[in-house]
């Protein structure tokens, strides 16, 4: 049994993500995570919430907290979100965490040791108004390279280029908004990643054969314009202290890591929290998953991130991981996804623009969410968010591909033949056809479902859904039944055997209403994870007297005024 390990891009403690954030990390690794467990595969899907840097400060000034008290609320609202997604987290973890401090300053250490890292006098931003250095996102203005005019000091949210915060036009302080900045000189550690750049292209040139073009492209444009040392060190209050141990002098001044450089190793971090919260008598070993003579070889290492993401993770981690000269464990496929925008425009909470995560439970269902969502991810471009389009997927693949046919098929079997699963006459020609088309289906299914190609696999699921609807109305039960009453059993025993298939198979997309529809079966010895193409042909898992009942409407059609009402909220289309 293969082992996976599953991680999605952290998202940030400050604020509930909006849709774009969901289905560029999080979502798709539930589902990827969710496929491989019914594949009876052992997988580890971790992930934490993103605590440092200054936007956590700035957050919990607004909110006037201490920022440890800010973050640890945000944590249990973010979480709660995530559990009303479903997202099926083995671990949910914090980057303030103690094992992820641990884990970092053991890194820092090592590169030092190996010397990747020294102290550098720089100067830095700061402000009189405020007293303090500025760290780079306290730093805001206009970015050199595209113009725009709220860029942060690390990086331009709009081009996604990497800045310093001297390179801004017109900087201002995030904290006071005051334009008098100064440059005075201190001290701060690098990693010198212009010392790795070789190992870090031969790590890249052996591993990313099989990425998608998006992350490849963007880990080789980041080589092709050279690594560059880079500090690793902040002046905040919060964060991951520098070990007094070997930067004294630093540690005294209260210098930081650099929210970056901890971040990744949250990974690890959160793993070994998951391993620490075991219950008594359970022995979890995170060590074997990270860690190993070279690097944990029988795990497959999947991360799921937007493209924003991509450098850190494709060449700064990987460069401070070979630099400890440690085996451990180094990502093996990088999914990036571009941006899901709302009517092409971006998501935006003081704009009232789009959908966030938290509203979007508060009208309808994950399940209605987390299925548009994954058939319209944005994985070879950018894809927008309309309601327009969101209603459309959700009545016609959804309300009346899916959930009619399950509905239809109980309610007429039930009110034809009772409670019970009718015996019918043998399987004859139309079943054998339907057997084929399915099997060859599931088939596609899998093999895009192995391959991470989210799309793909939404549309091969889609048609193993409309194959169950093609199936009723070439046979057409409330015909058969006037004339030949046990063939009509056969076809609703067929139909109803579908349903179940489709129960299975469907639980990485839909869990919940997966849930309900192999509810209906009162079978004992239902312990199926998978349908397996050759299992599909015979579609026999539901035997003749199986009692069933009705579920409830799995999916409500969403109508015209719905739509209305919803892009009235949220925003639309001028």
């Amino acid at each position: 049994m293969a082992r996976h390990l599953v991680t999605s891009a952290l998202p940030y403690i400050n604020g509930i993500k909006h849709l774009g954030n969901m289905v560029g990390s999080m979502l798709p690794a539930d589902v990827y995570s969710r496929y491989l467990r019914r594949r009876g595969h052992d997988v580890l899907y971790i992930c934490a919430t993103d605590e440092h840097g200054t936007p956590a400060e700035l957050a919990a000034k607004e909110r006037g907290l201490p920022v440890d008290e800010f973050c640890a609320q945000a944590h249990d609202v973010q979480k709660a979100v995530y559990d009303g997604f479903a997202l099926s987290f083995d671990y949910f973890g914090r980057s303030s965490s103690s094992q992820n401090a641990e884990i970092t300053q053991h890194f820092a250490r090592r590169l030092h040791e190996n010397g990747y890292i020294e102290e550098r006098a720089i100067r830095q931003v700061y402000s009189p108004a405020d007293e303090r250095f500025l760290p780079d996102r306290y730093v805001e203005g206009t970015c050199p390279h595209c113009g725009y005019d709220r860029a942060r000091g690390d990086q331009c949210e709009n081009c996604t280029r990497v800045l310093d915060p001297t390179d801004l036009i017109a900087p201002r302080s995030a904290i006071s908004g005051s334009t008098d900045l100064e440059v005075r000189e201190t001290k701060h550690l690098f990693l010198l990643q212009s010392k790795l750049q070789g190992q870090v292209e031969a790590w890249i040139d052996e591993v990313s054969a099989e990425w998608p073009h998006l992350a490849s492209s963007i880990a080789r444009k980041w080589l092709t314009e050279g690594l560059h040392d880079r500090a690793i060190t902040r002046d905040l209050d919060w964060g991951v202290p520098v070990p007094a141990d070997t930067w004294p002098e630093l540690a005294a001044e209260g210098k930081v890591f650099y929210v970056w450089f901890d971040a990744p190793v949250e990974y690890i971090g959160a793993t070994k929290e998951w391993a620490d919260a075991a219950a008594p008598g359970e022995t979890r070993d995170w060590r074997s998953w990270w860690y190993g003579p070279e690097g944990a070889t029988d795990v497959t290492y999947t991360q799921f991130m937007a493209k924003d993401n991509v450098p850190f993770h494709t060449v700064m981690f990987p460069a401070t991981e070979l630099g400890v000269r440690e085996p451990w464990k180094k990502v093996d496929y990088v999914k990036a996804f571009n941006w899901l925008t709302y009517y092409g425009g971006k998501f935006s909470t003081s704009q009232k623009r789009g959908v966030f995560t938290d509203q979007a439970l508060e009208l309808l269902p994950a399940d209605y969410w987390r299925y548009f969502l994954i058939a319209n991810a944005p994985e070879s471009d950018d894809s927008a968010f309309t309601w327009e389009h969101f209603t459309a997927t959700v009545n016609k693949d959804l309300a009346d591909t899916l959930g009619n046919f399950v509905n239809r098929v109980l309610s007429f079997s039930r009110k034809r033949f009772g409670d019970l699963v009718p015996q019918g006459t043998e399987a004859g020609e139309a079943e054998t056809r339907l057997g084929e088309e399915v099997a060859s289906l599931l088939a596609e299914y899998e093999t895009h479902m192995d391959t991470l190609q989210f799309r793909k696999a939404a549309q091969a699921l889609r048609a193993l859904w409309s194959a169950g609807n093609s199936y009723l109305e070439t046979k057409a039960p409330w015909l058969e039944i006037k004339t030949d009453p046990e063939a009509a059993a056969l076809t609703l025993r067929t139909a109803m055997n579908l349903i179940h298939l489709y129960a299975v198979v469907s639980e990485p997309f839909i869990p919940t209403t997966s849930a309900a529809m192999r509810a209906a079966f009162a079978l004992e010895s239902d312990t199926a994870r998978w349908v397996s193409p050759a299992q599909a042909r015979s579609l026999d898992a539901v035997p003749a007297g199986t009692a069933f009942t009705v579920p409830p409407v799995l999916f409500a059609k969403i109508t015209d005024e719905d739509m209305e009402s919803y892009r009235e909220r949220f925003g639309g289309q001028d």
